[in-house]
């Protein structure tokens, strides 16, 4: 079974988010061993600098690289990633298994996005549309397309 991460900039507060996300992590059981990782973004005042941005990233860089298992393929869900096809992304995951790493990790921003180490370090950039979501709808959004992705696979039609 696959052992997928997901580490997500922080916490989802309203409860149709949680409920959503909660739903998908049921239905991944059978497919995946997943864990959700949640770290808290940094508090920023109304109107940042750009360098208060820049140290709140460092802050959240700093958590996610704890918490990357070693042995790791990281996707880091950029706007600026390559936008991919649900076929394309269920590719993905299927031809993963033959690769080297052990865990395969997907990591979402804050509200100002990925250090540009993390995104440095990613084994694929992926973006999930060019329009701006809030990062706790990318999280069910995420999961969702993963769930969706394991469906393809099996040749569900859950996917039509």
């Amino acid at each position: 079974m696959v052992d997928v991460t997901v580490i997500c900039v922080g916490k989802l507060k309203e409860a149709f988010y949680q409920d959503a996300a909660a739903e998908y992590v049921k239905r991944l059981k059978g497919y995946c061993k997943l864990n959700i990782v949640e770290l808290a973004e940094q508090k920023l005042p109304k109107n940042p600098s750009q360098g208060e941005i820049q140290a709140a990233l460092e802050k959240e860089r700093d958590a996610i690289q704890g918490k990357i298992p070693a042995n790791s393929s990281v996707i880091a869900m950029a706007i600026e990633g390559k936008m991919r096809s649900s076929e394309e992304l269920a590719q993905m995951i299927s031809d993963w298994p033959h690769s080297a790493s052990k865990h395969l990790v997907f990591v979402i921003g804050g509200s100002y996005g990925l250090h540009t180490s993390i995104k440095a370090r990613a084994w694929v950039m992926l973006s999930m549309s060019l329009m701006t979501f809030p990062h706790h709808l990318a999280r069910v959004m995420l999961l969702e397309q993963i769930y969706r992705a394991f469906k393809i696979q099996e040749g569900s039609d859950y996917h039509k």
